[in-house]
Formats: structure tokens, sequence, C-alpha cells
């Protein structure tokens, strides 16, 4: 009886809040600690950092029916400052650690069913409607009731289509499987490796990376994940500074063993200024703007 009082209160002490910090985020109440948490946050930035790439391509891709289309170095910035924002929200409002970014799915039926049958401004003006309708449904319950009607069954088949919708992303992007256009022009992924074969240097990245990550997961290494992103990172550099590879488009011709994305390369700077030049001039016109407004 006493060694099991001694191990309740051993347990009790154990995630009794050590600073204001973790007693705000409930850190050690929910059985974690800051380091860990740490090690979580930077994981999921690297695992979740495509989206600031991908969507934009997505959204770039897909012209309005005007033939107007969306420039990627804008939508880049707002993917990233959406994210941003909504993620900061969901730890310091909500106080949960889940990080919040645009979805795939949606931004490609915004692309390539929506926009193509009127105008971006519309398109996007649905969005947030349809965004309206959800922030209803969530604040009047109707939401969670429609989620708890659905069979058990149903949401584990919906994660694990989730789950293989990004595998093959990766796949993709990695050069795995790469994609072959078919009679109609569309690229489906039907074909393994280049010619069949696994040779290129993107696919010894990824299984490197991916041998790494498994073997450090299985063995319950803390941050398994993130040290394999890191290590693939580190690789990849190694490797496009001594082969060259390029990336899989040159001078608008295709390079096949070519990296999907970026091409993996030191940043020339670590820490760069924006150019603030035209602040002054938009700040003074802006405030006489106003002024005029207001009288």
């Amino acid at each position: 009886m006493s060694t099991a009082a001694a191990e309740t209160d051993a347990g009790s002490s154990g995630r009794t809040p050590k600073n204001a910090f973790d007693r705000f985020f409930e850190i050690s109440a929910r059985g974690s600690s800051v380091g860990r948490e740490v090690r979580g946050g930077f994981a999921t930035f690297f695992t979740m950092a495509y989206i600031v790439v991908l969507n934009p391509l997505i959204l770039a891709a897909g012209v309005d029916a005007v033939g107007g289309r969306l420039p990627v170095a804008a939508l880049a910035a707002g993917t990233a400052l959406v994210a941003g924002v909504m993620t900061i929200l969901m730890g310091v409002v909500a106080r949960f650690p889940l990080a919040l970014a645009a979805g795939l799915g949606v931004n490609a039926l915004v692309a390539y069913e929506i926009a193509p049958e009127m105008t971006w401004a519309d398109a996007m003006g649905l969005v947030f409607i349809e965004g309206v309708i959800i922030g209803i449904l969530v604040l009047t319950g109707l939401r969670t009731a429609v989620f708890r009607a659905v069979p058990t069954q149903l949401k584990t088949a919906i994660g694990v289509g989730i789950g293989l919708f990004l595998m093959i992303i990766g796949l993709v992007d990695a050069g795995f499987v790469r994609r072959i256009p078919d009679a109609a022009g569309t690229t489906v992924p039907v074909e393994l490796g280049l010619g069949g074969k696994l040779t290129t240097w993107p696919v010894f990245v990824f299984c490197v990376g991916l041998l790494i990550t498994l073997v450090l997961f299985v063995r319950k290494v803390k941050g398994a994940i993130l040290i394999g992103i890191l290590v693939s990172t580190v690789l990849a550099v190694i490797v496009e500074a001594i082969a060259k590879v390029g990336p899989s488009f040159v001078d608008g011709k295709p390079n096949p063993a070519g990296w999907s994305l970026n091409v993996p390369a030191l940043p020339d700077k670590i820490v760069d200024l924006p150019d603030l030049s035209l602040l002054g001039k938009f700040n003074v016109l802006d405030s006489w703007d106003r002024a005029g407004w207001l009288v």
C-alpha cells in the first residue's frame, strides 16, 4: 500500500508545472516536456514546409474564365502567413499543439474545377463563404454531430486515404514514381523510377533518409523524424555539390534525373533584410489619404 502511494505521489509530482510557461500550455499535465515539444515543433515544421511550395504551384497553374492567373510569390507569402498566424492562434488561444496550414485537395478543386468557370475573385469569394458556413456549423455543434455520426470504419478509411495520398506525393517528388503523360495528356504516375530503374540521386537520398528515420523510430530515438529530415537535407546538399544533378527542368527541357522541387544548396545569405526604400513614401501617401477621408 505504501509503495503504491509513493508511486502515485511521484507521478503527481512529475506532472506538476515547473514554471508559468509550463502551467499556461499544460505541458507537464499532458505528460510531455518542453524538450519534447520543441523537437515535435521542428519535426512538424520540416514535415509541413512543403505546402509553402506546393500550394502556390497548384493554384498558380489554374487559369480563370478571363485568362487570369495568380502570382506565385503572393501565393507563397499568403500560404506562409496564414499557416503561421493560425498555428500561433492554435497554440496561444486553444493551447493545443497542432499546426495548421493550407490543405491539399481543395486547392486543386479551386484551381482546376472552379476557377475556369469564373474569375479568381469569385472563386476566392466562394472559398470565404464556405469558411463562414463551416464556422457556423462548428459554433452550432452541427459539425461535431455529423462527425460523430460517421462510422468508425469510414473515419479510419479517410485517414488511410489521406496518408496514401501524401505518400504518393512523396514518392513522386523523390523520383520513386514518375509521371507519364497518357493519351489525354494528363500525368499519371505509372512508371517506377526512371525507365523502371531506381538509379537517380534523388531516389538514393530518399532511401537513405527513409531508412535512417525508420531505424531511429523503431529504436525509439527521440526526434527520429527530425534527425531523418536533417540527415536527408545535408546528404542532398552534398550530393548536389558533387554530382551537379540540377532541377527536373533545365532551360525548359525535362531532366528526369533532377530534383523535383528546389535544388538543394546552401543559402547565399543566412539573414536578409527586405527592401524598405518605399515604406516612407507609402506611409506619407496613406496618412494624407486617410486625413482627407476623415475631413
